[in-house]
């Protein structure tokens, strides 16, 4: 590291911190691409509040921040004169390379939620009737129904007197052997 001995301290500090956590950082990087994490992920996915699926004071935040910091400094340091305005904006970088950390587990665990498909998530939501429903158990209809935001068809029939016809909205109200059982809508 002779090309330091050079440079202003604060420049130096920059770089002696910059360079051991980018090293650090790619290990880091090539060894959760790999599988060597040690299955120590940092992610707490069953926080109890809800709002921070993770914990904020972590090694990989740390190296988040750094590498944020250290980084805006040496880019910058040539750039803004006065060296307290230098460490403000290379602080906020490092806040904001946390923050967007933050954004993206946030985005990755979404992609692990379980959105299989369940009968029961379909009871109380409004279905159409795509073939006509029959009356009282004589028979069985189709209805076109929205569920975690994918459509499904399914068999239907009702309890009611009256046959359902094609395109009317109907509720489900119950389900048996995979057989949606569903009210019209009436109008008021």
């Amino acid at each position: 590291m002779d090309f330091l001995e050079n440079y202003d301290s604060l420049l130096k500090a920059f770089w002696y911190i910059a360079i051991p956590v980018s090293i650090f950082f790619g290990l880091q990087t090539i060894m959760t691409f790999v599988g060597l994490s040690g299955g120590e992920t940092d992610i707490d996915t069953e926080a109890s509040d809800g709002d921070l699926p993770f914990e904020i004071f972590t090694l990989r935040n740390l190296i988040n921040f750094l590498l944020g910091f250290s980084w805006t400094g040496i880019s910058f340091y040539a750039v803004i004169q006065n060296k307290v305005v230098l460490i403000i904006v290379a602080i906020l970088i490092g806040l904001l390379f946390v923050g967007l950390f933050f954004l993206m587990i946030k985005q990755i665990l979404k992609l692990s939620e379980n959105n299989s498909f369940k009968l029961e998530n379909t009871l109380h939501q409004t279905a159409q009737v795509y073939l006509t429903i029959p009356e009282a158990k004589s028979g069985k209809g189709k209805v076109m129904i929205s569920v975690n935001g994918a459509f499904h068809e399914l068999d239907a029939m009702t309890l009611n007197p009256e046959k359902i016809p094609t395109n009317s909205s109907v509720t489900v109200v119950g389900f048996e052997n995979n057989l949606l059982i569903v009210e019209k809508i009436k109008l008021k």
